[in-house]
Formats: structure tokens, sequence, C-alpha cells
């Protein structure tokens, strides 16, 4: 099988520098070509160890991020990796907290949530993605003698900017969206130093409702995001039917 996928293997420790055979072992059982030219991508990207290329693979982090494109968003993923220019591409719908063990139902609290994340950081960062940098846990900002507290507060070196996690544990509100657009504006202003860009603001939430989402959001910074995160790992096959449909409609189009 190596040989069919790999013809010239014996050239590949110049193509792909960062890949060792450990990885290929990994890559090979992928059926899909456009997936596995991604994790393959990928792993040179951002320098994967075969630990972490398993951990994506078992989030199904490419049929995450290739649900949301069009055919050609999908081909471009797969031939060049995530590429990251604008807030948009750091963003992951639902984002997998699989790793923090929290089994369903479960009844934490906000705070505990963010205990589970703060002692799985290195997971969470992996999950987070590329050029994420963590700045702090309820990092406090005052306004008018009154404190306030972002629940996590990265830096994202690739877009130079400050990336803000507001955790919730059940549906994200309305006053959610306000409280993080208020959150942004503090950190434009008053954190925000020389060749900083502007801040993104993450309000990660365990539902979400689509419709009051968009009226919230109305008129506020494209830099806002209102995004789902879950503690099991995502159905692959539906992910890869949506996938499959997107191509094929596509290609009738």
């Amino acid at each position: 099988m190596l040989c069919i996928l790999y013809p010239k293997f014996q050239t590949l420790s110049g193509k792909f520098t960062k890949l060792f055979w450990s990885h290929f072992c990994e890559l090979i059982p992928i059926e899909d070509n456009l997936e596995r030219e991604f994790y393959q991508n990928q792993c040179q990207i951002e320098s994967w160890s075969v630990r972490e290329l398993k951990r994506q693979k078992k989030s199904s982090l490419y049929l995450r991020l290739a649900a949301s494109k069009d055919k050609q968003g999908i081909i471009e993923l797969s031939q060049k990796g995530q590429i990251l220019q604008q807030p948009s591409d750091i963003i992951r719908e639902p984002y997998i907290l699989d790793f923090l063990k929290i089994p369903e139902p479960y009844h934490l609290t906000e705070k505990e949530l963010e205990n589970r994340i703060i002692e799985n950081l290195q997971h969470f960062l992996l999950e987070l993605g590329k050029g994420f940098a963590f700045i702090g846990r309820q990092y406090r900002i005052t306004l008018g003698n009154r404190h306030h507290y972002v629940d996590l507060v990265f830096y994202h070196r690739i877009l130079k900017c400050f990336v803000l996690i507001d955790l919730k544990r059940e549906e994200a509100g309305y006053e959610d969206v306000g409280q993080m657009n208020m959150y942004l504006g503090y950190f434009e202003n008053e954190e925000n130093t020389e060749g900083d860009n502007p801040p993104i603001g993450i309000v990660l939430a365990k539902e979400k409702d689509e419709l009051l989402v968009q009226y919230a959001m109305h008129n506020i910074s494209s830099q806002l995001f209102i995004n789902k995160y879950q503690l099991y790992l995502p159905n692959k096959e539906e992910l890869r039917n949506l996938i499959e449909s997107q191509l094929k409609d596509e290609k009738n189009g």
C-alpha cells in the first residue's frame, strides 16, 4: 500500500522533512485522497507529532473544517492545509473537548469547566490550532470602578492579535454577545500595543440559537464569533455525507 500511495518513498525524506515512518503508518489507512492529503500537509505545517496526528484524525479535524467550505475550498484545504490569514480561519465548529472526559449529562459550573480546560491546556491548545499562546485565565479588566473577568485570554502569533474566550455551560445568550463586544473594545483600546491587530472574541457555548445569534450580532464586529463545543467525538459519517453532497452538488451545478 505504501508503494502505491508513495511510489517514490526514498525521496519522501526530502519532500516531507517533518514526517517519519510512523506518520505514514497513520496516513496510509485514510481512504479519501483529499482527507489524507490534508493531514499529510498539516503535519508539515504544524510539525505534528504522531500522537498529535492521531488526535486530529480522531477528532475529525479535516471533516469539521471541510464541512463549511464549497468544492474549491475543500480542494484548497486538502492541497494547502489550513492557511491562517483572517480571524475566521482559526474558528472551528464545533470545538471538540472530549479530552476533558466529562460524561453527559453533566452538571459542571462554568468555573469547573474552565478548571478542566486549564488542567488539559496542552490538549486545548492543540484543538485551537496553530499559533495560540496562552496569556491567562480570569483576566481582569476594570471599567468605571467595576471589575470584569475574561475567562481565557490567548495571543495568536500569526494573526498578531489577542483571542478572548468566554465559556458558557449551556446556551449562549444575546447578553453574552454584548459582554464579549465590550471586552473586545477594551482590549483594542487598552491592551493592544503597536503592531497588534484588533482582538478576536469567541463565546464558546454548549448550545446556540442561530436566529438569536444572527440578530444579536447585527452590526457587531466581524471579529466576534459564537461557537459550540461538544464533549464527545463528532459523527464522522454525517460529516462525510455533508462534504460528499457539497462536492456532488458543485459538480452537477
